[in-house]
């Protein structure tokens, strides 16, 4: 057997699809409080109330075991930290002046250069390129207020002309500071910087390519900017060695990171440039296939597995955070591969995260039936118990926020979904004044859950009536059903009962 040390490489030498091995440890608290828990268990049922829109059953991947965005270090701890934060506190005193005056000449230097300036797709003048390499040494003195006395580099900076993108890890505010005093390049950032007080400026001046990450045309206008600019890409890793104090962001607070930068006697980075990354010549590479070997190289000189998390699962995070939940990251669910498979944006998954926590999850994210049949304003039947039960992948009687998202964004993609929905709402309109009544949906309803009382159909009706005037338009129905997909499955007795018009048969045969 080989012995691994902290620089063997986790990873093989070319990417692998053999799965990973997740072992589930549950402490013996749960399964005290689980056999506690008195709330109705449903009969998990098998059966998959969406095969009418072409479903063919539910499968959600095990959770990531990792958390890219976690702070070793979130809070002061330790007697040495604090001696050391009190004796610097003089020196941060002086750092943050150092900071401010050179944050201040940068901004007016590039201010400076970016007046009169309107060819912003060509390379700038030499006269405004001289006046930035004042922003750049700037640029280096706020480093050195943050602690960044010296900075190791290891390999070399290949010329523009062999390889003009760079592509790197990215885990601290740190990094596009270095970069920018580097090589001034220009950088794919998001159009939200460019509103962003003095950094904003600074932005344009690098000529950078905005990219909207929730809109597709605009992520495919970056792309084809980056292809006009370049071809081959250099990966470059930065590293920043600690024991007691981890520079990369995560569960801390931007101010909390200056100030604790600020009280250090020295920050440590290290910064490595790669072998360059080109096409392969004797075969067809696709994009994708060119960014896997590209990540790959990245993952394999930093030691570490990759995983499909992304800016998706960051905002689920802060929001998960944001609201007091116990565990926050039991709320990221690896949004890359949410989107390659169910294409569906984060601000979505931003509303089911909303759902789900309306539903009170418990401490360790996870939703009881009981909770889940208030949110959705549903009575126990065999209809809801086929719902949950969909859902709840392990058959334990409770739903993560993952199940919840994967299953809803399933149902969403089925390729009769928006069919049903269209045609759920003209079986409703039975006054045909494109408008729904709490009487119609009632009565609709109750062909799935015969017996629904008064109230609770008006409760169920509060969810669709968005605007609260008492009648549901198309649009709000087709609005209410895209952020409660699995609600679809109310409307399956309606949708396959007869006595329909001629012009919907043709759905009618392709949903029954």
């Amino acid at each position: 057997m080989v012995d691994h040390d902290l620089k063997s490489p986790f990873l093989s030498s070319q990417p692998s699809d053999l799965p990973h091995l997740i072992l589930a440890v549950h402490d013996s608290d749960s399964s005290i409080e689980q056999s506690n828990n008195h709330n109705h268990i449903p009969n998990t049922s098998s059966r998959n109330p969406f095969e009418f829109i072409g479903s063919d059953g539910l499968f959600v991947p095990a959770p990531s075991t990792l958390d890219p965005f976690r702070n070793d270090t979130p809070n002061i701890e330790g007697l040495y930290e604090l001696i050391k934060i009190v004796i610097c506190l003089p020196i941060a005193i002086v750092r943050l002046v150092l900071f401010g005056v050179c944050l201040s000449i940068g901004y007016v230097a590039t201010k400076i250069a970016l007046l009169g300036w309107k060819d912003k797709h060509n390379p700038m003048p030499r006269w405004r390129s001289r006046l930035m390499w004042v922003t750049r040494g700037c640029t280096r003195c706020i480093l050195f207020s943050f602690g960044y006395h010296w900075i190791k580099r290891k390999g070399k900076l290949a010329p523009r002309e062999i390889a003009p993108i760079v592509v790197s890890n990215h885990v601290s505010y740190i990094d596009p500071i270095f970069y920018f005093f580097e090589f001034f390049p220009t950088i794919v950032a998001s159009d939200s910087h460019d509103a962003m007080p003095f950094v904003g400026t600074i932005i344009r001046a690098m000529q950078v390519i905005y990219v909207n990450r929730f809109s597709p045309s605009s992520r495919k206008h970056a792309v084809n900017e980056i292809k006009r600019k370049a071809s081959c890409v250099q990966p470059v890793i930065v590293r920043y060695p600690h024991v007691h104090f981890d520079q990369s962001w995560g569960d801390v607070s931007l101010g909390m990171l200056m100030f604790r930068m600020f009280t250090q006697f020295h920050n440590f980075m290290e910064v490595e440039y790669l072998p360059i990354v080109s096409p392969l010549d004797n075969c067809k590479e696709n994009p994708a296939q060119f960014a896997k070997r590209t990540s790959h190289a990245i993952a394999s000189a930093l030691n570490v597995v990759q995983t499909n998390h992304s800016y998706g699962d960051l905002m689920l995070l802060v929001k998960a955070s944001e609201l007091k939940q116990v565990k926050p990251s039991s709320y990221m669910v690896e949004m890359a591969k949410v989107e390659s498979l169910f294409r569906i944006s984060g601000l979505e998954a931003m509303n089911f995260l909303e759902k789900f926590l309306s539903m009170n999850p418990d401490a360790s994210g996870r939703v009881k039936f009981n909770d889940f049949l208030r949110a959705f304003r549903l009575r126990t039947c065999t209809l809801s118990e086929e719902l949950f039960g969909f859902l709840d992948a392990e058959k334990n009687g409770s739903i993560t926020f993952k199940q919840f998202l994967y299953g809803s964004a399933h149902v969403m993609k089925q390729p009769l979904f928006q069919q049903s929905c269209e045609l759920a709402f003209a079986q409703c309109d039975t006054s045909g004044c494109n408008q729904i009544s709490e009487q119609e949906l009632g009565d609709t309803i109750r062909l799935a859950i015969p017996d629904y009382d008064e109230d609770e159909i008006h409760e169920l009706f509060s969810i669709f009536d968005m605007g609260g005037g008492g009648s549901v338009s198309k649009d709000n129905f087709l609005s209410c059903l895209r952020l409660n997909p699995l609600l679809i499955a109310l409307f399956k007795p309606c949708l396959v009962a007869r006595g329909s018009s001629q012009v919907d048969e043709g759905i009618l045969e392709e949903i029954v």
